[in-house]
């Protein structure tokens, strides 16, 4: 297994890698989950972006979200993994290099999330704990978890 991990801001982003990120979470978050909303938020410009490929294919990404974008403290937002994937369990190691990524850019901050209510266990296993009651967010049940 040749997997290779990438970090980038979005000005250093080519062309191509854009695409197939925005490929893959239309994928995932609209079609795959049946829910129609804007995935081009205007929040990519401002972060930094994560993802593990395969053969030029992108299995697992996610975006780290600075302070003040998306919450007064960092994010991991756009969470996905590829459906072909999903039995790598690369969503585990995505998310603590994320972890990682944000100790080291911003030491001493918690990392607030809005996570699919399905995935609280998940997010529990890295240390978020839910601080918000169930919402709808693009009519999809979330909730807030913070990492202190």
């Amino acid at each position: 297994m040749n997997l290779v991990w990438h970090f980038k801001k979005f000005d250093e982003l080519t062309s191509q890698e854009l695409y197939k990120i925005l490929q893959l979470r239309v994928e995932v978050f609209v079609v795959e989950q049946s829910c129609l909303y804007n995935e081009c938020d205007g929040k990519d410009f401002k972060c930094d972006h994560l993802w593990c490929e395969q053969d030029g294919k992108i299995l697992a990404y996610c975006r780290i979200v600075p302070p003040g974008v998306s919450y007064s403290e960092p994010s991991i937002g756009r969470v996905v993994s590829h459906p072909k994937s999903r039995h790598m369990k690369l969503g585990y190691e995505l998310m603590r290099h994320s972890i990682q990524i944000i100790q080291n850019h911003f030491p001493n901050q918690s990392i607030r999330i809005s996570a699919q209510s399905y995935l609280k266990k998940f997010y529990e296993k890295f240390g978020f704990q839910q601080v918000s009651e169930e919402y709808l967010e693009d009519n999809l049940p979330h909730m807030e978890m913070l990492k202190p």
